[in-house]
């Protein structure tokens, strides 16, 4: 070797790619390490080798952790053809392993090496082509086009070979956010179980679930006081034992790595605008297929006319789409109508949930503890709650979450939460720290009584687009994953079998079998009892969650109902007294404009507001008129404001720039005039650390 390689080999100067990870981009997770040691040919590391040695050195490779192993080149000799099929009819191939294979662009070579293929689960085909002048002149006889024709020509066929096999099961994921986890905002108090289910080694593999809940508290708050509930009384759904308070948005953010890593191609920034449909109406007795998506186009200006950065939106097609937009989803609630889903079902429930992440005295961390509240500032007819969490590095996310199925329009869900942080229990965590983060988010408050049909001819709805969400628990990332995980098996059996574009029905029929149905039917009264005033909600749930737990009766015997969609409960103003809020300090409590900032929400300006109404004389006509303009309040983030014009009247200003993605207007308003669609992609909040 060189005793000094700097003297001879000078480096090469990084050069900035923004499409490319390196030298650009800092590696936060581990790399997918691929071998190459068992290639054949002049190429491998080692001598030709048997069948039996070559099974000892994939087998050392596995064991080391290897995720993608280049196997063999099965049309350079018989040996390394064997090897392949032994490894895959054998069941040798870990479910976490992929397995890769070597061919020339030949058409006769490719066929031999895609049927050494057959029945593997996941597999990647090398292709190369020498370009050389040289090769091309002696040995091809080609000229430079012509080879580089052969190159697409092999690609094609091996495209074409794998989709013919039903081997070609490729997963593509659309992102609105300008990244995994931008738009994520949760507690969170994360449930391990369905995540341990999915990647069974992720504490190994460095997943964001750091700090293990260390205790819980449960506060019944008065204006002034607190009484906390016992240990032994503790309703179960507010057990937390065994879960983790994470930043949500660094798990998804963690989680789109990992898949990517597995070969999930993961584009932010474009969104899902429309749902495009297969000419198949006829077939399938009136209602056609989902074909896949189209993402909205770029660089439209506010007249609705392209810009000099027009760009126009793609089209996605797929055998089958998986919707998860989260709660209200955009596209979800087209499909909803399109399929009547929502057929024998009760009305979906919201709340808002109002989040805030602080940074404070060291001195008052407390990691893992996890507090609830229920009580002040919420009326008796008023479903609503607090939470506060610590987490590690001493931060402390807390937030208060609000039934959208409120009567008073004079209510604001963003006041309601800087009030509670008030109370002298929870002013006590945050005194001498500083608010880092802000954000809100509608949520399902889901039970089973309203929960959709989910599949449909060609695609289904899994997560909070399907209504998933555990309210009793306050928890949905464990069932998103879970229905994630049924709704991707029920496709990849279906694709590999040579199906496309027909309803999945062994995913709904999965969910009915696992232990989230389980779970969500312990607790499907849990918000219906509260409809019913805040003392009944409080004792059911203890009857339901605690005491009948102790009997021996793991559900309830009961089935309650609920008969209204939340917007229809909203009562005139002229029925209640207007509530008058107390200005903010900029310590403890603040603004929505400063809010917002720190959010780091972001649209660009010139482009068509996505907050559209359906007749614009409507806010002002009955909204204002009758209900005193109650989305110049339920909006957490000031999107809509009542202004004067220069002869005095009252109109609506859409301020889209500060929108955080909420979803709260389109399922609030009183008249339902409020039609949420989607940005230009990457807009909108950026949770970091959320």
């Amino acid at each position: 070797m060189l005793k000094d390689p700097a003297a001879k080999y000078a480096p090469f100067p990084p050069v900035g790619l923004a499409d490319r990870r390196w030298p650009d981009r800092t590696i936060v997770s581990p790399p997918v390490w691929m071998s190459t040691d068992l290639r054949d040919g002049n190429q491998a590391l080692f001598e030709p080798m048997s069948g039996e040695r070559k099974m000892r050195m994939f087998r050392t490779l596995c064991q080391v952790g290897f995720k993608e192993i280049e196997i063999a080149f099965p049309s350079a000799s018989q040996t390394d053809y064997d090897f392949v099929r032994l490894l895959i009819e054998g069941g040798h191939v870990p479910a976490d392993v992929t397995v890769e294979v070597l061919t020339q662009a030949r058409e006769h070579l490719i066929r031999r090496t895609m049927e050494s293929l057959r029945g593997a689960r996941r597999a990647i085909v090398h292709v190369y082509n020498a370009t050389s002048q040289p090769f091309r002149d002696i040995v091809f006889g080609m000229s430079k086009a012509e080879v580089v024709d052969m190159a697409v020509s092999a690609v094609t066929l091996i495209k074409q070979l794998a989709a013919e096999k039903g081997n070609d099961v490729s997963v593509v994921v659309l992102e609105k956010g300008s990244e995994p986890g931008a738009h994520i905002l949760s507690g969170a108090v994360m449930d391990p179980k369905a995540i341990t289910e999915l990647i069974p080694n992720w504490k190994e593999l460095g997943a964001p679930l750091n700090q293990a809940v260390t205790g819980d508290d449960l506060l019944m708050l008065s204006e002034t006081g607190a009484t906390r509930t016992p240990s032994w009384l503790m309703p179960r759904n507010f057990h937390n034992d065994g879960c983790y308070v994470v930043s949500l948005s660094n798990v998804v953010k963690w989680m789109a790595a990992h898949a990517e890593s597995l070969g999930v191609e993961i584009f932010p920034g474009f969104t899902a605008a429309e749902v495009l449909y297969n000419d198949d109406a006829n077939a399938l007795g009136g209602k056609p297929s989902v074909k896949g998506i189209a993402t909205g186009n770029l660089g439209i200006g506010k007249d609705g006319e392209p810009t000099e950065n027009f760009q126009l939106g793609m089209e996605l097609h797929a055998k089958y789409t998986l919707f998860a937009e989260g709660a209200r989803g955009h596209l979800g609630k087209q499909l909803l109508a399109q399929y009547n889903l929502t057929k024998d079902k009760d009305p979906q429930s919201f709340a808002i949930g109002i989040k805030e992440l602080w940074e404070i005295d060291p001195a008052k961390a407390q990691p893992g503890l996890v507090v609830h509240t229920s009580g002040w500032p919420m009326q008796d007819d008023t479903f609503g709650g607090g939470f506060l969490y610590h987490l590690e590095d001493n931060k402390v996310t807390l937030g208060f979450v609000l039934g959208l199925d409120y009567k008073n329009p004079w209510i604001s869900p963003f006041e309601e939460m800087q009030r509670w942080k008030t109370h002298p229990s929870i002013r006590a965590h945050l005194e001498g720290g500083k608010r880092i983060g802000y954000g809100a988010r509608a949520i399902n408050n889901g039970t089973l009584q309203a929960l959709p049909k989910t599949v449909f001819p060609g695609g289904a709805l899994i997560g909070c687009d399907a209504g998933y969400l555990n309210a009793a628990r306050i928890k949905g990332s464990h069932a998103a994953i879970k229905t994630g995980m049924l709704a991707a098996d029920a496709a990849f059996d279906a694709v590999t079998a040579g199906r496309a574009h027909d309803e999945l029905t062994s995913y709904p029929k999965a969910f009915e079998a696992s232990w989230l149905y389980k779970e969500l039917h312990q607790s499907r009264n849990f918000k219906l009892w509260f409809k019913k005033g805040m003392l009944i909600g409080t004792l059911m749930t203890g009857i339901e969650q605690w005491l009948l737990p102790k009997l021996g009766i793991s559900s309830p015997p009961w089935t309650l109902r609920g008969s209204k969609p939340d917007h229809v409960n909203l009562q005139p103003a002229s029925q209640f007294a207007e509530i008058h809020y107390p200005k903010p300090d900029g310590k403890l409590t603040f603004d929505r404009l400063s809010s917002v900032f720190i959010s780091n929400t972001n649209h660009e300006e010139n482009q068509p507001a996505h907050l559209t109404l359906k007749d614009a004389s409507v806010p002002v006509s009955t909204n204002l008129a009758q209900y005193a303009g109650p989305e110049s309040r339920y909006c957490p983030a000031g999107v809509y404001e009542f202004v004067k014009n220069d002869d005095n009247s009252d109109r609506l200003q859409i301020n889209a720039q500060n929108c955080v993605h909420c979803k709260t207007c389109d399922i609030k308003d009183p008249t339902q005039n409020i039609v949420w669609v989607t940005p230009e992609g990457g807009g909108g909040p950026n949770y970091a650390g959320m």
